[in-house]
């Protein structure tokens, strides 16, 4: 057989029959009640919820390792961004690991390994723009065989890096033959470029690191493409939503993010621009209403994330959340975010479905967070908003070409949860002499607002705009059903936004690219893209023209730019749209405490900048530190910590060896409650790890 289509599944031990499984048709808040987590964030309502209350504030400190599963071997080299989240469902574990992108079935109460299974690729998988081991799978078992106590289908479906849809039988990690063309259906078949034209086979840049959707025996995939800060053509590959029958693979509708001749949103791309532009994919998770019969999906920016001179209009449905029916795959309804996207918004985070009461009435709301810290909301059915949101005049660009909306949508409630935007009184003020230093070497930037946009790179004028970044990022928020309270994990960093011409005609055929006068135009690859198993060696960054200089980002004496906290976790109630309570996330970072121009000063807390995502429980919001430092066990590392949902006080952490790479989830087996969450990073490879209390 073909190297394309060679795989690899290992069972071991024995298998012990079917599990119970999850039935289809689920309500909103079906997922995580009898203890199991069936679905990447928990639900189909993304809610990453789970009732359990065995841990609480007053033995969180009491956890200890349960078990953990190293993924080095699952592919040709170790792998150092471990993101994924498994499921629990049936006393198994099913997740994602390794530069393969294998998936495994663990024993959920000591982390054995049941069963692998991996697929090679070739150059497939090596050129892929979303490689490494992707963020997890989804589940599915057949409700008809679990109403007449038959046996049970229970399927394991993932998205390969070389984009193929692949359904396993969950009980033995073989492929389901009766499924597509021998257990898969290739995704790509459907992937065009320009006008309609189909990208290549093998070669053609798209792929996918979220997990598929599964909601009334319908599979949803989405679509991610190539990065666009340097881009080679702003005619990449167009983004698009695949649906197909969960039983035979059959394609059941394409909902095209770029709309077609005819589509609505069409206009929206003014002078043709829609057949000579790229991406606008869907690369995370994408919420689903059995009840309502609609999927929600978080749409990204267009080719390329910085200029949109070749693409002038609103750019529908760039930077919108999008509502589908979910058995046709027809526009409901759609808001989009950000007008004429060219600041790499995204949509970077997963819809939450959230039934909510406002002002004495009752509402089903879906809301979508992201890198601009507001919280929009909207009724899921009509998308009406929960609360008015504004169009509000916004700086303009003076990048030739580039034609900017002159207005933005701005939430009025909930209010903004983090920094937006640069001005002189969020910088760093630990000493007076920071703040001046701070307010000098600002004034080589252009500052603004939250949409001020990217200006083209000048020594005798600015070098670039400078913004605060981060915000709220692929690994989302997390819903109480209980308390309709959302919690927003948030960081803060600091990015410059310049523009230069390519450096040369080959580099990029897209007027201006990323790039400063001070380092030059950089293609930098990403361990996204040149680090799967079956990939070279990692390509080196590329750097055209410049000053020599390592850095255009400017510190105070090697501070962090803004004031803290970089790190947070917000509690917003969402019947109100009011924050209550905010806290720093993370303790401070070891090149913050030890500085010397803070000796002696009583720093806090400043919490610290990595996007992680939080798990909530009965009781406790549970995430993991972003960074390494050294902990207080007196070994570097990070915790795991717990905070009190009501309040936000750190009521506990256990340590890890590594920062907190994927989401945490929960679940009960025999009595016994479990959190895992993914680590990694830096010289520390893949593991998932696992925490109970003592028995």
């Amino acid at each position: 057989m073909e190297d394309a289509r060679r795989c690899l599944t290992i069972v071991l031990g024995l298998v012990l029959g079917t599990s119970a499984g999850v039935a289809t048709g689920q309500t909103l808040s079906d997922g995580t009640e009898n203890g199991e987590w069936p679905v990447y964030h928990g639900n189909l309502a993304q809610q990453h919820y789970s009732p359990l209350d065995q841990i609480t504030a007053d033995n969180f400190d009491d956890l200890e390792v349960a078990w953990t599963f190293k993924t080095d071997n699952l592919g040709t080299r170790p792998e150092y961004k471990l993101v994924g989240t498994p499921l629990m469902v049936g006393g198994r574990l099913y997740a994602t690991g390794g530069t393969r992108r294998s998936v495994v079935a663990l024993d959920a109460a000591t982390g054995e390994l049941l069963w692998v299974h991996g697929e090679k690729e070739g150059v497939r998988g090596a050129v892929s723009p979303r490689q490494l081991s992707g963020r997890g799978v989804a589940y599915w078992s057949d409700a008809a065989a679990v109403s007449r106590s038959g046996p049970v289908d229970g399927r394991i479906f993932y998205v390969t890096p070389g984009f193929r849809l692949v359904a396993l039988d969950a009980s033995t990690g073989q492929r389901v033959s009766s499924f597509g063309d021998a257990g898969w259906v290739d995704l790509k078949s459907a992937a065009v470029y320009g006008d309609e034209l189909p990208i290549d086979p093998v070669t053609g840049e798209i792929g996918l690191h979220a997990t598929p959707t599964v909601a009334r025996d319908v599979v949803i995939v989405g679509s991610s493409m190539r990065e666009g800060h340097t881009p080679k053509t702003h005619n990449n590959t167009k983004g698009l939503v695949q649906a197909f029958d969960v039983r035979t693979g059959e394609r059941l509708w394409i909902f095209h993010t770029i709309p077609r001749p005819g589509e609505f949103g069409h206009e929206t791309w003014e002078d043709g621009a829609w057949a000579v532009t790229g991406n606008v994919g869907v690369w995370n998770q994408i919420a689903a209403d059995e009840d309502l019969g609609l999927v929600y999906l978080p749409v990204e920016t267009p080719t390329s994330d910085f200029y949109g001179g070749h693409r002038p209009g609103d750019n529908l449905f760039a930077e919108s959340l999008v509502a589908l029916d979910l058995e046709t795959g027809e526009r409901r309804w759609h808001f989009q975010l950000v007008h004429h996207p060219i600041w790499n918004m995204d949509i970077s985070t997963a819809p939450i479905l959230e039934d909510i009461v406002v002002n004495g009435r009752e509402i089903k709301a879906v809301s979508i967070m992201g890198k601009q810290v507001m919280v929009y909301m909207f009724d899921r059915e009509t998308g009406e908003p929960v609360w008015p949101i504004e169009e509000r005049p916004v700086p303009q660009s003076d990048v030739p070409g580039e034609q900017t909306s002159l207005t933005q949508p701005f939430p009025t409630r909930p209010p903004p949860y983090d920094h937006q935007g640069v001005t002189t009184d969020g910088l760093i003020d630990f000493t007076p002499q920071l703040r001046a230093e701070a307010e000098r070497l600002l004034q080589r930037y252009r500052t603004g607002p939250v949409f001020t946009p990217p200006v083209v790179s000048d020594l005798d004028g600015a070098v670039t705009s400078f913004r605060s970044s981060g915000g709220t990022n692929w690994p989302g928020g997390a819903f109480d059903p209980e308390t309709k309270i959302l919690y927003a994990p948030s960081y803060t960093s600091m990015v410059t936004i310049g523009l230069l011409p390519p450096p040369n005609p080959e580099f990029s055929d897209i007027p201006y690219v990323r790039g400063n006068v001070l380092t030059g135009v950089r293609f930098v690859p990403t361990g996204g893209d040149t680090s799967g198993a079956e990939t070279p060696d990692r390509q080196a960054i590329e750097v055209f023209g410049g000053t020599g200089a390592r850095t255009a980002t400017p510190n105070p004496q090697g501070l962090p730019f803004l004031k803290p906290p970089y790190g947070k976790l917000t509690a917003i109630d969402m019947n109100r749209g009011e924050i209550l309570w905010q806290v720093a996330h993370g303790e401070t970072p070891d090149r913050i405490k030890r500085h010397p121009a803070l000796d002696g000063l009583n720093v806090p807390r400043t919490g610290q900048a990595g996007a992680v995502g939080a798990l909530v429980t009965k009781t406790l919001v549970i995430m993991g530190e972003p960074l390494v430092t050294m902990t207080e066990t007196g070994t570097r590392g990070a915790m795991l910590r717990a905070y009190d949902k009501a309040t936000g006080e750190d009521v506990g952490a256990v340590y890890m060896p590594a920062q907190q790479s994927g989401s945490p989830m929960t679940y009960m087996v025999d009595g016994v409650q479990y959190v895992v969450v993914a680590i990694s990073g830096g010289v520390y490879s893949g593991e998932y790890r696992a925490f109970r209390l003592p028995l």
